[in-house]
């Protein structure tokens, strides 16, 4: 059996009464993450509640070509940079997880963290393209899902076959804290200060970004395992 498909662990604190956390997961490639990452996390804590955010660093983006995305223990490492001293997790789980596809991803993690309450995070960049996400409807009614504002993105976020059929269950942003009460399929559309930081730019600025981490071995926050 490889590695990538071990049985992960019990979840700490299984079999005790623990106390819910609210977790808000934002997912992509972060090639490289930044500063932009951090700050809508730190807005989406603070519009929706949240104790902690789980950034889930894909092990690959189906939708993303392989050629020029940096290896995995390299994305994590930085991930994990940008997100010191916030209460943000890091984490390549999905790689533990044996998981694709963001659906499946989402259920196998409210499977091994019953006692969590989640909300998707995006912006509204991933908003327009939602409809080519493997099952989207089916992340749509697994949990509630808030979108961000993106530069240039609103537009075409607000237009897109997801959204025809997202925007019946459309919430005002005035609710967002009481989102743990919604049942999904449920949005919620946050408004935040334009930040046109993106990992396209930083990789056009330096493209060598990911040198200093090519012999870092890092532990994975959530699974305690090393990620080579």
């Amino acid at each position: 059996m490889s590695a990538a498909r071990r049985p992960l662990p019990p979840a700490p604190g299984a079999g005790m009464a623990a106390p819910m956390k609210k977790i808000g997961l934002l997912g992509g490639s972060f090639n490289p993450a930044h500063g932009g990452h951090r700050a809508i996390s730190l807005f989406a804590r603070d519009a929706l509640g949240l104790d902690e955010i789980w950034w889930l660093v894909s092990p690959g983006n189906p939708l993303k070509p392989a050629r020029g995305m940096a290896p995995l223990p390299v994305r994590l490492a930085h991930a994990q940079k940008i997100a010191r001293r916030a209460p943000i997790r890091a984490t390549a789980i999905e790689r533990q997880l044996g998981t694709r596809y963001t659906v499946d991803s989402l259920r196998a993690l409210r499977q091994r963290y019953p006692r969590n309450r989640f909300v998707w995070l995006m912006g509204a960049d991933n908003l327009a393209q939602f409809g080519q996400w493997r099952d989207w409807r089916g992340i749509a009614r697994q949990m509630p899902i808030a979108v961000i504002a993106r530069p240039g993105y609103d537009d075409a976020a607000r237009g897109s076959t997801a959204m025809s059929w997202l925007r019946r269950f459309v919430r005002s942003a005035r609710q967002s804290a009481d989102w743990t009460n919604w049942r999904p399929p449920a949005l919620v559309l946050l408004r935040f200060r334009p930040d046109p930081r993106s990992a396209t730019l930083l990789r056009q600025a330096d493209p060598l970004w990911h040198r200093e981490y090519e012999a870092t071995c890092v532990r994975d926050p959530l699974t305690r395992r090393m990620i080579v």
